[in-house]
């Protein structure tokens, strides 16, 4: 099952050098769940080639105009284009006022609701929860109330080995024991081990997002062995001082999280536009972190 993350903007505060305000988009399973919601993402939906169905959740991490407002423009679209589904919103609670003021001057019959989730910014909290999938809030450390989000795979089932089934004649009814662990018994009541009629599941895979903050080393424990680790990378280490003045963090701050974290990949993003060649940023991060990568539009991480 596919576990895809797009990147639709990847600077911070403003838009420079063809980079836009914070967006992204997680596919998995049959469904898109939206981490916040910079300008300029609706445009790369199209760009990119992202339908917006199957989008019925958005996150968004802390009430800065760079990572909500695309929102009201997004909402407005799905209301002409005669959506129905419930749209869930995760974010603070003042967002729902502001997304009520911009949208109740609209005279257009409404077809859907958006359902409004608040957030805790004080420990981290299961948010959201499907067949597959459990969504975790990151207390982050920023000017405002701020979260990042951890996206986690729900534990598989063991895998059938088909052989098996044939060999010990398996009635269909069964197999759903099977795969979550049961032995079979014979009709002469011999008990055949489920280790020897299934297979390790794949492990669970995880994404985690770190919206805006400075350097934090309380959150390593929730982030743990991610597969993938979005942090935030405003500056280049040299300016550090102004990173921890304003609440950011810098490309070596973003890789150590990284590195004590234990995570498989890093992707550093939310760049500040005083920079337009960002190689440098990326490769003094990989001085910490070498599996590192910068999280520009267009960039699909498949994790």
């Amino acid at each position: 099952m596919k576990f895809i993350l797009t990147i639709l903007g990847s600077n911070s505060a403003v838009p420079a050098f063809d980079r836009f305000p914070t967006a992204q988009i997680l596919q998995y399973h049959d469904k898109k769940y939206m981490i916040d919601c910079g300008e300029g993402a609706q445009f790369h939906f199209n760009k990119y080639k992202i339908k917006p169905s199957g989008l019925n959740n958005i996150f968004i991490s802390h009430l800065h105009g760079d990572h909500y407002l695309g929102l009201v423009g997004l909402i407005s679209t799905m209301r002409l284009n005669g959506r129905t589904e419930d749209l869930h919103i995760y974010a603070p609670e003042y967002l729902k006022k502001v997304l009520d003021i911009q949208l109740k001057f609209d005279d257009r019959e409404w077809s859907f609701e958006y359902v409004f989730h608040n957030l805790d910014f004080n420990e981290s909290k299961k948010i959201f929860e499907d067949a597959y999938l459990e969504v975790f809030t990151i207390p982050l450390d920023h000017k405002i109330d701020c979260n990042g989000f951890l996206f986690k795979e729900k534990p598989k089932q063991r895998k059938i080995i088909a052989k098996k089934i044939k060999e010990y004649n398996i009635p269909f009814e069964v197999i759903k024991d099977l795969k979550n662990g049961a032995n079979f018994e014979l009709k002469n009541g011999d008990i055949i081990p489920n280790t020897d009629l299934t297979e390790e599941p794949a492990p669970p895979k995880s994404y985690a997002y770190c919206s805006d903050t400075k350097y934090n080393e309380s959150i390593v424990p929730i982030i743990q062995n991610a597969d993938l680790l979005y942090h935030e990378s405003t500056f280049m280490h040299d300016l550090k001082t102004i990173a921890g003045e304003r609440f950011h963090a810098t490309s070596i701050e973003a890789a150590t999280i990284a590195k004590l974290a234990n995570v498989n990949k890093l992707a550093i993003g939310h760049f500040s536009g005083r920079y337009k060649n960002l190689q440098p940023m990326l490769e003094e991060a990989k001085t910490v972190f070498e599996n590192t990568e910068l999280a520009l539009e267009g960039t699909v991480f498949e994790i």
